[in-house]
This record gives C-alpha cells, structure tokens and sequence, in this order.
C-alpha cells in the first residue's frame, strides 16, 4: 500500500507538506501545479514553488516529492521538464485534472481530456526530454464535460510512456461535489498495465477501505482529507495517529513556515484556511477557528492562537476580551 500527497493549488504548498510529512505515513509528494505557457522558466521559479528541489528534492522530514507540470504546448513543456529534471525531484507529475475555471479557458488542466490526442502528445514529449530514470507520471480526472474519452486519453496517457496514472475519481463537472466515482478508476486499471493511484473524497479510514475495494487499487493519493486529519495516513496503514496535543506544535511550525514566504495581508487567510479544514477533525481547531475568524492581521492571529502580544488584540463587536483570549490560550499555548 502506497500514499500519497496531492497537488493542491492555493492550498496544500511547501510548508503544508512539510508539517504532514512530518506527522508521517506518506511515501511521496506531489507538488502544486507549476504553469507553464510560452516560455522556459528561469530554475528560482521551479526553486521558489517547490523549494524541495534545494533539499535533495525531499521535504525536510524526508519525503520525495514530485514536481507537477500543467500547460498544453507539448514542446514547451518539454523544454521546462528538461531543466525541471537537472534539478532533482523524484519525478515530473502532469496536471490533467485542474477543474479550475481560470485554468481551463487558457486550455490548461481537465480540458485537455477532450483532447486524448494532445494528452498523449504532451505525455510523450516529457517522456522523451527527462532521464529514462526519472518517473514521468500523470494525474487526471473522470473527464471534462463527461466520462466519453475517460478511456481515450487514460490509454493515451500509457501509450505515451508515463509511468503512473492518479484518478481523480469525478469529472471537471463534478468538481468536488461529493461523490466520488472509485468504480470507474476500476474501469480505466482494467483498461491499461501502469500502475493506478486512486484520488478523491477520501476523509476517514472507512472511505479509504471503500476506496481501494471499489477501485482496486493498492495505492490512494489524499488531499484535503489529510490536510483536516494529518493523521490520516497513519490510521489508514493502522497507526497510531496524533490527537490535537500532538498537532499543536505542528500548528506553530506551520504558522512560522507561513511568515516566511507569504505576505503578511495573506498569512491570516493561510492559517484560517487550514483551521477551516482542521476542525472536520478537531473540536479544539473549531475553538481556535472561531477565535480569529473576525481577524486578518497577522500580529493579532498569532497574539489570539499562541499568546504572543494577545492582550493588544482588538475585539469586534460582541466579544469579550478575557474569554476570547482564554479559549485561544487553550487551545494552541504552547504549541
């Protein structure tokens, strides 16, 4: 059984997968989408989005990470892959799938799956430009509009010498509407000899088992359950997993990643975003969700969840200082 960590755009970054690889479970990365349109990127781009590639292309707990590619002219890809590969990640992931609306008017992402043809042509052309050593792999979905060329362009993607296929078990349509359709990523392993990841609307470990009976697959990519359950590979592989006392100093580390690389207008946003999810899980993530949910200043988030400077907070209307202050302290003090 293998796990995986998906590419989620706006969401799931360098310093996400640093703090889940951390908790553990998770055999490999897979990097959010790196755009790619007319031109060769200069390597601080590839460096700056997937600063792995500056750490023996692992994340600082250890976990290989695969940087993934999106765009539709098969040369230029080609081009950004060659250079993407001198600099060390295990493996170049094409983007497929991306069911964002943006995305798809430039032709990028699940549209590309009403063109099986130019999907092989790009799968090729990668192929051919990286190290015959370096797994060259592709993620997509169901199908854009519908499942019609779900076959088509799974077939493509093998024909054109990936070494892996992820399945995001829903069409572009579908978004991320639950549910997800695991019977049909049993259709396209059928259908092809690469090995297939199953991808989508996996949250508790019972999904996990349904996932893999239903798809049979032996291997599951995760995204947004594990990111409101960093435990979540563990239980799935039937370890034991951190409660809330265990993620509080993650929580913190995640916090510092963040005031790293993102401006300070945006760091709230991260961590409430983060929160948003936990809290599926957590009690304590809802606690501390509903103490800065009001707040985007960055000095007053982190005074609110780790008691930094938390007596300068200001209270919106409603609130009372000293409890907000308290419920704060105790849920992320500490940590």
């Amino acid at each position: 059984m293998r796990i995986l960590l998906a590419p989620m755009e706006g969401l799931l970054d360098h310093s996400l997968r640093d703090v889940i690889t951390r908790v553990g479970g998770v055999d490999l990365c897979v990097s959010e989408f790196i755009r790619i349109t007319d031109q060769r990127l200069p390597e601080r781009v590839f460096t700056r989005l997937v600063p792995e590639l500056l750490n023996g292309g692992r994340t600082e707990a250890g976990t290989p990470v695969r940087a993934q590619l999106l765009g539709s002219d098969p040369a230029c890809l080609a081009d950004n892959a060659a250079l993407l590969a001198s600099l060390g990640p295990h493996g170049i992931d094409l983007n497929f799938g991306c069911p964002a609306p943006t995305v798809n008017r430039h032709r990028g992402g699940a549209v590309l799956l009403d063109e099986p043809e130019l999907v092989h042509a790009i799968v090729a052309a990668v192929r051919r430009a990286v190290p015959a050593a370096m797994p060259v792999s592709a993620k997509m979905r169901l199908g854009h509009r519908d499942e019609s060329r779900m076959l088509d362009c799974a077939l493509a993607i093998e024909a054109a010498g990936a070494s892996e296929l992820t399945v995001h078990a829903r069409t572009k349509v579908h978004g991320y509407r639950p549910p997800a359709y695991w019977d049909r990523i049993a259709t396209i392993r059928s259908a092809v000899r690469l090995p297939v990841v199953a991808n989508g609307e996996v949250w508790k470990v019972a999904d996990a088992r349904r996932c893999f009976a239903e798809s049979g697959c032996d291997a599951l990519m995760l995204g947004r359950g594990i990111v409101a359950d960093p435990g979540l590979a563990l239980a799935i592989l039937g370890a034991a997993a951190p409660d809330w006392e265990g993620l509080r100093p993650l929580v913190r580390h995640y916090w510092r990643r963040i005031a790293g690389h993102v401006s300070p207008r945006h760091r709230a946003g991260r961590m409430k975003q983060w929160l948003n999810l936990l809290r599926r899980r957590f009690p304590e993530a809802q606690r501390a969700f509903d103490t800065v949910r009001t707040f985007n200043d960055p000095l007053v988030v982190e005074g609110l969840l780790f008691g930094a400077a938390a007596a300068q907070a200001p209270e919106p209307p409603g609130h009372e200082g000293h409890e907000r202050q308290g419920a704060a302290m105790n849920v992320c003090a500490g940590a």
